[in-house]
């Protein structure tokens, strides 16, 4: 691929066996419209509907023929099939993924997340109200399991989010409802840092 859109044109449609005239016409110009723009740079770029039925026809990205860069695709974040308890637990039967959400990549990145390390959760039960209702969905950072913070963790069997804070003991599991007393963070693996929480107004 060439960044010279007047090159990239030319490598086209000689690809293609096609003159510029018959390009040309094919877009509504006279028949010397592409080979001005090919060899003396007139129009210094190619009108935006006739560059799209130019790229559509020979089958190439607008960028090719001087358009705007092509946006990334969207990103897939896996929705596993586990729920993580703002209360005392839930069990971790098969975390495999229901399906899959798309994101923008810009979007993903805004949360300092790279493509294969989020996942979504949904949270339940109310030991982390108000933060955190049942059915809150959460979205994870798999590689971000170091320092405090909010994360969804595995203990016994079960997935949790907690709040990890730091104690004279060691790390602490504390709940943001004061009904539920911290606990112990022994024995509890982190699987990653919440980075987004989704409600759905009801």
């Amino acid at each position: 691929m060439t960044n010279d859109p007047r090159a990239a044109l030319l490598a086209h449609a000689a690809a293609r066996g096609e003159s510029l005239a018959a390009l040309s016409r094919l877009i509504g110009r006279n028949a010397a419209y592409l080979q001005q723009f090919a060899t003396r740079g007139s129009p210094k770029r190619l009108d935006e509907g006739d560059r799209r039925r130019l790229a559509a026809y020979l089958g190439v990205d607008e960028a090719e023929l001087g358009g705007p860069p092509a946006p990334p695709p969207p990103v897939a974040v896996p929705r596993l099939d586990a729920r993580a308890a703002a209360g005392h637990g839930a069990p971790v039967e098969e975390a495999r993924a229901l399906g899959h959400e798309t994101f923008d990549a810009a979007t993903l990145r805004a949360l300092g997340l790279a493509p294969g390390a989020a996942a979504i959760l949904t949270a339940e039960g109310d030991s982390m109200l108000p933060t955190i209702a049942p059915g809150d969905e959460l979205m994870i950072d798999a590689r971000d399991r170091e320092g405090e913070g909010l994360f969804v963790l595995r203990r016994d069997g079960a997935l949790l989010v907690k709040r990890v804070a730091r104690a004279a003991e060691g790390w602490r599991l504390l709940s943001d409802n004061p009904a539920y007393p911290p606990m112990s963070a022994a024995g509890a693996e982190r699987i990653g840092r919440v980075v987004r929480l989704t409600r759905r107004l009801r």
